[in-house]
């Protein structure tokens, strides 16, 4: 991982009205109507009208599709709070988890990234363990926000920027390092078969067979999966 900045976001709201019953001179038997309504609505006092079924369902988490594997899963419903925390879709979230450490919550580098989302250590203060799946998804997701926004939401340039910090997005791919162009590679793979509704991603199999399992085995180790 790279420097994190972490990203503001905004609200827009937009309201419109129009006459009623009370906007002019109408004529007697429509004027009849519009008693009868204020009396009704007067009657009602202040009870809550129903809630349109699309409002009912918008605060519905994304589901989580099922490609990932178990040692992801593991994290499901932790993956849809962070992800509804950050903004962000769950299974972008999951497809991060996934190359990053397969579900590992001590899982470490060579270079010093640590945790679920292998977060670097300047990204902790003092009092912060790195290794606690909240805080480490708090640091890494409010990056992987930042990235994405950046992006434009494209989700390939959300995790090349993610990998080789945000500077890279504005490059050519040709130019990114050969690591970031790999993990952009298996990601935007594994998440384009995951968003898609997939049954499962041939990318991720792709990635599993090319040294990925061994991360998944630790993982497995760790989280005392049964077999």
């Amino acid at each position: 991982m790279s420097s994190r900045n972490f990203a503001s976001s905004s609200e827009q709201a937009a309201v419109s009205s129009g006459g009623g019953c009370l906007s002019g001179y109408i004529l007697p038997p429509l004027a009849v109507v519009c008693v009868g309504a204020l009396l009704m609505f007067f009657s009602l006092g202040s009870a809550n009208p129903p809630v349109p079924a699309e409002i009912q369902t918008s605060s519905q988490p994304m589901p989580l599709s099922n490609v990932f594997t178990p040692e992801v899963q593991f994290w499901a419903g932790r993956i849809q709070v962070w992800s509804a925390a950050a903004g962000l879709d769950p299974n972008l979230v999951a497809t991060v988890m996934q190359i990053e450490s397969c579900g590992d919550p001590r899982a470490g580098s060579h270079a010093g990234a640590m945790g679920l989302f292998q977060v670097m250590p300047y990204h902790f203060i003092a009092s912060e363990d790195p290794y606690d799946p909240d805080t480490n998804a708090l640091r890494g997701l409010n990056y992987l926000s930042r990235s994405q926004e950046t992006a434009h939401s494209n989700p390939r340039l959300a995790l090349a920027g993610y990998n080789g910090g945000i500077g890279v997005i504005d490059w050519s791919e040709s130019g990114w390092p050969a690591e970031t162009q790999r993990y952009a590679y298996w990601g935007s793979g594994i998440y384009a078969e995951a968003s898609g509704g997939a049954g499962e991603s041939l990318r991720l199999q792709e990635w599993l067979m090319a040294g990925g399992s061994s991360l998944c085995r630790q993982a497995h180790d760790r989280l005392g999966i049964n077999p």
